[in-house]
């Protein structure tokens, strides 16, 4: 069975609205990658040099990262060699097999949130300004009162002007109380108000905002070891996530926040957002690959819902749909023919 066959029988086993999602959210990126991919294999029948050189070219493009790209041009070069592959189109579908192996990495790396029953779940959100955060938090506070789980929000960024605000106004949407100080506060200080108020209401689990702290200001990033001990005084064992909130359209810039913030902040795994608004989304694989840190979730769009968990058959589905339903109408139609 063919690799994009096997591939489309584990998505029919899935959510369509998911797959729906992630085929919308990252129409962009297929626009860029995927189409450039297309066009090179039908101008090269014959694989050389010159047709590795422009892979390589549309995958850096992409934002797929150097490293990532040349590791699996020289994995492609070898099942070349290995398997006496001539035509460039047989190519595609080994491509999307190391994509989704690339994506995959290590299998120990789990993607799921650490969120456990019947204790305080703490999850401590971080990454610079505009990347999305409060709009992350607000999605995943809605996501967990679906689940039916208690949830309380930790107004924790106090320096950016409105922050406080943005966060009150997602707990009205969403319907989850805010803990909150004025602006300019002591941020440990109020995670340390919002853990007692935790505790004490019996809540599932308690999100906490921080401020969008750059990876060049020392303080701040003190700062955050401060909420660190303060939480860990209070619930042993707390945060038991930290999500570093990363804005997709950035492509490197957000890989060298992540490997900033996975150094110093102990970051346990990455939100990726705006990947519906960017043709970078190969930064997912670079995240991936380069770093020892799982992407957890993305956003996918606008939407409440939009903000999915990172699934990787689900993303090369959705980047490769296109030829995945080319395959399987060849194979109806030969079959009809049998």
């Amino acid at each position: 069975m063919s690799f994009f066959k096997r591939l489309r029988d584990t998505i029919v086993q899935k959510s369509e609205a998911v797959t729906q999602k992630f085929t919308d959210g990252l129409a962009k990126t297929r626009d860029l990658l995927v189409e450039k991919v297309e066009d090179l294999v039908r101008r090269y029948k014959k694989i050389d040099e010159n047709f590795f050189e422009e892979l390589e070219e549309i995958l850096i493009t992409a934002d797929v990262g150097v490293n990532t790209v040349m590791e699996l041009i020289d994995e492609l070069r070898s099942e070349v060699r290995k398997q006496k592959i001539e035509n460039a189109m047989d190519l595609q579908p080994i491509l999307s097999e190391k994509l989704v192996a690339l994506l995959k990495n290590d299998e120990a790396m789990d993607s799921r949130l650490q969120i456990e029953e019947g204790r305080l779940n703490v999850i401590l959100f971080v990454g610079v300004n505009g990347v999305g955060k409060t709009t992350t938090i607000g999605k995943m506070a809605h996501m967990f009162k679906q689940q039916g789980k208690k949830v309380l929000l930790a107004a924790g960024d106090t320096f950016r002007a409105a922050a406080i605000e943005q966060l009150e106004v997602w707990g009205e949407r969403v319907g989850v109380e805010v803990i909150k100080h004025q602006q300019g506060a002591d941020p440990a200080a109020v995670i340390y108000d919002a853990a007692q108020a935790a505790k004490s209401r019996g809540v599932d689990v308690l999100l906490c905002d921080t401020a969008g702290r750059l990876q060049n200001k020392v303080n701040l990033m003190e700062e955050l070891s401060k909420v660190h001990r303060v939480l860990q005084r209070e619930l042993p064992g707390a945060p038991h996530e930290v999500l570093l909130v990363l804005d997709a359209t950035t492509g490197q810039n957000a890989l060298s926040q992540a490997k900033t913030f996975g150094q110093s902040a102990g970051v346990t795994g990455i939100v990726l957002t705006k990947l519906d608004g960017t043709a970078k989304g190969g930064i997912v694989i670079a995240i991936r690959n380069e770093l020892n840190i799982p992407v957890k979730y993305v956003g996918l769009g606008e939407r409440m819902d939009d903000l999915q968990p990172f699934d990787p058959e689900q993303f090369v589905h959705a980047l490769f749909a296109g030829l995945i339903a080319q395959e399987v109408a060849a194979e109806e139609e030969e079959a009809a023919k049998e």
